[in-house]
This record gives C-alpha cells, sequence and structure tokens, in this order.
C-alpha cells in the first residue's frame, strides 16, 4: 500500500506540472511565498472525475491526490467500483502515520517537487521541514525507487530524478528577514524547504514575533535542519526560542560565523555552550538583553571559538569580571572589536583588556558604572593597546583627567576618540589627551560639560599636525568670549568642524576656530542659534581650501550677507547648503546662488522668507544644476512658481513642498506628472 502510494504521489506531481494554481498555469516556488498560513487541503487532479477511470484499469481501490484548478482545494478522492465512483470521507493517504508519510517525502527529490509536496497542506510543510538535509536519499536511490514505483501504475510515464531538475549547491546565498507577525514557525519552516535548491540560506534575520503564533524553538529546528548552510543569525525580541533552538543550530550549522542574540529571555550560558562547542568559525557575537546568559557561556565562547574577532555585550545582569575577562584573555590573538555597555563588571575587567588586547583596533566602553578611575587608568597603563585605533567611553564616572591621559599614552596608535556624558572630564584632561595622542584624527565631544573654550582651543593647537575632525555636541560650558591670548599655531589639517546644539558657543567663539582651522571643506553649524554674521565671515574668509558642505540649520541670526559672500568665496566648491530654519534669507541669497554656485546639488530653503521671485531667478540659471531642493514650510512660493519648478525638473530628483501653504493640491498634482524622475514630497 505504501508503494502504490508513494507511486501516485510521484505521478501527481509530474503530471501536473508541479503547479498550484491550475487556472494561472503558473509555476510557483517556494521562496518567500510558502509559509503563509493560508495552507490548503487536497482535491482532485481532473475537474471532470470520469477522466480518472483509464488510469484505473491496473490498480483498484487506489486514493489519488493533486491540485484543483481552483486555489481553494476540495478533498475529493474517489474509489472505483462496479457501480461506479464513491467519494471517501477521508483521504487515505492522510490515514499514513508520519512514520510513513517521513520515508515517502525523503524520497522526493529537491527543488520543484519537494517544494510542490510542501504546499499540500501545513502537516506535509512541518513534516518536510523536520527531515535534516543528510536524511534525504540521494539522487540515484530516489531514481531506482521511482522507477520500481512507477512501472505498476503507468507504463508511459516518464520519471524524472533530482539530477534532472537543476538542483543547485547549498552554498549559503540567500538571506531571508521576518519581522512582527510574519514571524512564525510555518514561515521558517517553508523558508528551511524553499532555501534548500536556491543556493542555501546564508543569512536569517528574525525581527520580533507574531503575538499570537510567535517563533519558537520548533520553527529554529526546521531551519537548522534544512539550512546547514547558514552563516549568519540574528534573533531580535524572540522571548519563546530557547535553548533547545539553539541546540539544533549548533548541531546542524557548523559553518555559523554570526550570532546575533538581542532580547531572548528564553536562551541561556547552556544554548551558548552548544554554538561554542560545534561552531568553530564563529567570529562575531553580538548579546543584548539576555537574562539568562552568564560568564559559563562566554567562558566556553573563549575557549571554543579560536576565529572570535568582534564581541558586544549589552545589559546582560548575569555577566560579571568572570566572563568577560575569560574571553578576552582566552581569544586575545584576534580579538579586534570589542563593545561593553551595561554590565556589572569592575577594575579587572578593564585591566584584562588592557594587558590582553592586543589584537584590538576598536574598543566601546559604555555606562560602566562599578569601574573607577583606577580601572581606566590601569587599561591605559598596561601597555596592551598598542594597536587600538578608536575608542568610544560613553556614561563612565571612571574617566577623569588622569585616567584619559593614560590611556592617549598608552595608545600611541588611537586616530578617533569619542567622549560622551563625562562629566569629570576638564580643560586640562583633554589638553593633556591631545598632546600624548600624537595620532590622533577624529576627536567628538557630546554633553561633556566641563570642556570650555579654552580647552577646544588648546586641543586644536596640540593636534595642529594630524586632527582632520572635531565635533562638538551639546557641550553646555563653552561660553562665548573673546581670546585673551595671543592666537596659537593653525590646525592646518582640520578638514570637518560640526558644532551643534551648543548654546554658549557664539560669534566670539567662531571667529577664533575659523582662525585657528584655515582648510576647513565641511561645515556643521547646526543649532547655534546666538551665531551672527559677525561671528560667521571671519570662517568664511579664512578657509583657503573651499568649503564642500556647509550646515547653517537652525542659525536664525544670520542674513542675506552671509550667504552672499559664502556664493562670492566657495561657489566654485559648494556642493550642499542647508539654511533651514534661517528666517532671515530672503530673494537675495538666491540671485547670489544662482550666479556664483557652479557645483551645487543640495540646497534646504525650508522656512526661509523667499518668494516665487527667488525660485524664478534660479530656475534661469544656465549653470545650477540642483539634484535635491526643499521649500518646505516656504508660505511665499506660491503657484506662480509652478513653469520655474517645471524647468528645474530636468536636474531634479528630490522635491520638498511639504507645508507649503500658497501652493495648491493640484499643482503638486502636475508637478508630480510632469516631473516623474523626482521624489515629490508635498
Amino acid at each position: 500500500m505504501i508503494r502504490l502510494q508513494i507511486s501516485w504521489i510521484w505521478f501527481s506531481l509530474n503530471k501536473s506540472n508541479l503547479r498550484i494554481d491550475g487556472n494561472s498555469g503558473k509555476e510557483e516556488t517556494l521562496g518567500d511565498s510558502l509559509g503563509d498560513d493560508e495552507i490548503y487541503s487536497g482535491g482532485s487532479f481532473y475537474t471532470n472525475p470520469p477522466d480518472l477511470g483509464r488510469f484505473y484499469s491496473t490498480v483498484s481501490h487506489v486514493d489519488v491526490y493533486s491540485p484543483a484548478c481552483k486555489r481553494a482545494r476540495i478533498s475529493a478522492p474517489f474509489l472505483f467500483e462496479p457501480s461506479g465512483f464513491e467519494q471517501n470521507k477521508r483521504p487515505s493517504i492522510e490515514v499514513l502515520p508520519d512514520e510513513c508519510l517521513f520515508e515517502i517525502f525523503k524520497r522526493v527529490p529537491e527543488g520543484k517537487e519537494r517544494s510542490s509536496c510542501a504546499r499540500v497542506s501545513k502537516k506535509w510543510l512541518m513534516l518536510l521541514s523536520s527531515i535534516r538535509r543528510s536524511e534525504f536519499c540521494n539522487s540515484n536511490t530516489v531514481a531506482e525507487e521511482k522507477k520500481e514505483t512507477a512501472a505498476p501504475v503507468c507504463n508511459d510515464v516518464e520519471m524524472v530524478s533530482c539530477e534532472d531538475s537543476g538542483e543547485v549547491e547549498s552554498d549559503g546565498y540567500l538571506t531571508r528577514s521576518l519581522e512582527g507577525k510574519k514571524a512564525t514557525d510555518l514561515r521558517l519552516a517553508a523558508i528551511a524547504v524553499g532555501t534548500s535548491s536556491r543556493g542555501g540560506l546564508g543569512k536569517l534575520l528574525i525581527r520580533g514575533s507574531n503575538s499570537v503564533r510567535g517563533v519558537t524553538s520548533i520553527g529554529l529546528s526546521a531551519i537548522a535542519r534544512g539550512c546547514p548552510s547558514l552563516r549568519a543569525l540574528s534573533l531580535w525580541n524572540v522571548p519563546f526560542v530557547g535553548d533547545e533552538g539553539l541546540f539544533e543550530i549548533a548541531k546542524e550549522c557548523h559553518l555559523l560565523e554570526k550570532l546575533d542574540l538581542s532580547n531572548c529571555p528564553s536562551i541561556s550560558n547552556k544554548g551558548l555552550i552548544a554554538i561554542a562547542g560545534n561552531c568553530p568559525n564563529l567570529s562575531s557575537l553580538n548579546i543584548e538583553s539576555c537574562s539568562k546568559i552568564g560568564n559559563e557561556g562566554l567562558q566556553a565562547i573563549g575557549k571554543l571559538c579560536p576565529k572570535l574577532h568582534s564581541i558586544s555585550i549589552k545589559d546582560c545582569p548575569l555577566l560579571g569580571d568572570h566572563g568577560i575577562s575569560s574571553l578576552i584573555s582566552s581569544a586575545s590573538s584576534l580579538l579586534t572589536r570589542v563593545k561593553l555597555q551595561a554590565l556589572n563588571i569592575t577594575d579587572f575587567s578593564l585591566a584584562v583588556i588592557g594587558h590582553y588586547g592586543k589584537a584590538v583596533t576598536n574598543l566601546s566602553l559604555s555606562v560602566l558604572q562599578h569601574v573607577s578611575e583606577k580601572g581606566f587608568w590601569v587599561m591605559g597603563n598596561a601597555q596592551g593597546l598598542q594597536k587600538l585605533m578608536s575608542l568610544t567611553i560613553t556614561s563612565c564616572r571612571g574617566i577623569t583627567d588622569v585616567s584619559l591621559e593614560a590611556i592617549a599614552k598608552g595608545s600611541l596608535n588611537l586616530k578617533q576618540m569619542c567622549l560622551r556624558k563625562c562629566c569629570f572630564v576638564s580643560d586640562n584632561g583633554l589638553v593633556a589627551f591631545t598632546k600624548a595622542a600624537g595620532s590622533l584624527e577624529s576627536l567628538q565631544l557630546e554633553e561633556c560639560n566641563r570642556i570650555t573654550q579654552s580647552g577646544i582651543v588648546g586641543a586644536l593647537s596640540n593636534c595642529g599636525t594630524k586632527l582632520k575632525a572635531l565635533s562638538l555636541v551639546k557641550c553646555m560650558g563653552i561660553k562665548d568670549m573673546a581670546l585673551g591670548m595671543a592666537v596659537p599655531s593653525p590646525c592646518s589639517y582640520l578638514r570637518y568642524l560640526s558644532i551643534k546644539n551648543c548654546p554658549g558657543f557664539g560669534s566670539a567663539s567662531l571667529a577664533v576656530v575659523g582662525k585657528l582651522c584655515p582648510q576647513l571643506q565641511h561645515v556643521d553649524l547646526s543649532g547655534l542659534c546666538g551665531i551672527t554674521d559677525s561671528g560667521i565671515l571671519p570662517l568664511l574668509e579664512s578657509c583657503e581650501a573651499g568649503l564642500v558642505k556647509v550646515n547653517l540649520n537652525g542659525c536664525m541670526s544670520l542674513t542675506d550677507e552671509v550667504v552672499s559672500a559664502l556664493a562670492r568665496l566657495h561657489g566654485r566648491t559648494l556642493e550642499l547648503l542647508n539654511l533651514d530654519g534661517c528666517r532671515k534669507i530672503t530673494d537675495a541669497s538666491l540671485v547670489a546662488i544662482a550666479e556664483n554656485c557652479l557645483f551645487l546639488s543640495d540646497l534646504d530653503l525650508s522656512k526661509c522668507a523667499v518668494t516665487d521671485s527667488g525660485i524664478a531667478v534660479m530656475s534661469s540659471s544656465e549653470h545650477l544644476n540642483l539634484q535635491v531642493l526643499s521649500l518646505s514650510g516656504c508660505s511665499e512660493v506660491s503657484n506662480k512658481s509652478l513653469p520655474c519648478l517645471k524647468k528645474m525638473g530636468r536636474t531634479l530628483v528630490g522635491l520638498n513642498l511639504q507645508n507649503c501653504s500658497s501652493i495648491s493640491s493640484s499643482t503638486v498634482e502636475l508637478l508630480v506628472e510632469s516631473l516623474w524622475r523626482c521624489d515629490i514630497l508635498s
């Protein structure tokens, strides 16, 4: 009986040309579409049931399953008897135990045939996904059984082997992502079955989970069995996935290189230990808010994953010095990127990093409340961070003037330094740090409120030969005052200057910075509402290299004089200009831009006092080729600008007309029709 069932499965799959929708005439592949919750039960192959009679000459009481002509299927197998056709209440194929179906499915070739089987019902899909890739019979075995089982049913039916179906080696080329309500075990099972013959699944990302039928270890196990080529796995906010899922991943996916676990409360040390013991190629590990993962898991990763080069650990309350120090010391030869945030570690862990972090090039330490000044001082003086190139420290009370200087002396190749919310760092510490860090190229200070204008000037003078970028964000300690001493030697290599939302930074401070930085190309002064024309004009005049990008968003006191000077002095290099919120900018600025800016491609005039006349001037310019133009909130620009905007549309790819109260919806519709290449916001 089982052999007859196999025969009819093979016959139906090949005869129907593997179609799910008989009306459409299109073959469907499993891929992404399979996995929807709309799985239908079986139905008759022919629309006219009596046509089946000619196939029943050799075998009686044989049930046939195949797709119907409609998407909705009706279970309608028939038995041939002398009295005619009689409909069964239940297809006999469904009577078979799972063990028999398992044996049948093992012999289904990879590709279209297996995908068609998976579409029959949820039960068949889950059974197929439960078969390990290694458990499927090879193509020769399948071909032989197909020949044996096909002959009794119909001698003129040609069966196709797996070798003829275009089987693709599973090397892990595909990426799949499930988010929110789409993340279910059923979809994971569909992915496991559908990707095996299409290059193999290499990367899987699961973001969130269905609130009713969320992802569990069952779905992850299906991925493990069907996708041994998996190299990257990311699980975010999947509370029902536990250690059992990771056990299967570890058992089957030995090529795994990247593992990302975030908000996975059911995964513990056991799952991580299994990964460590079976995935020697693991090179990147990210763990965030996993309350059951502790020191034992990290110890195993450090000892058993010799290729590990990147770790990121955040907010895991069970992790302490023992786990971090063991991981760092065990993986010291290749570990290049380390990120630790909100952990219960002490000075001991930082001492280990300073001693064993010989290969570390990127280090990020955030919200380490139990690390004192001594910990950072020892990390710097251990002299082990010789290859460190980028360091980010956020909200660590242990960073003081003394420890900051020690870090600079112990990291001679440090090029990028970012300090955020380090309330105990003062001007003295900043100046000492920049003096000792001879290779520093980028310095970012955010909410370091003890830093003043004096510290900034001292840092610039110390880094005159190397520093290329300086960024200050929300540094409330900076007060606007004229420099009381002679201007030090200029910082001739500085190309990027960003000063954002520092309310005390005014015209006097900006004038000093302008004299110190003659080679600026990128200037971002967003949110400096206190600067005036007298402060920014000296900076524009001192920039010898030519400004390329200028952001003056929120500088409400600037007038047309600044824009005119900018266009006149830097029109041959300027590519981006943001004047959002500069309410004193009028059409006069647009005249200067139209006449002088040859390469300007991005212009933001949001909430400026420009009118239709200014738009007309820009549209008539022969050399102005804007690609992005924002007029959001420009109430004086009206429907009269329609011809001008159409003319400018020959180069525009982005146009923002939001909150333009004088432009009607009909005008916007006309623009949308005319400027088909342009993305218009309204």
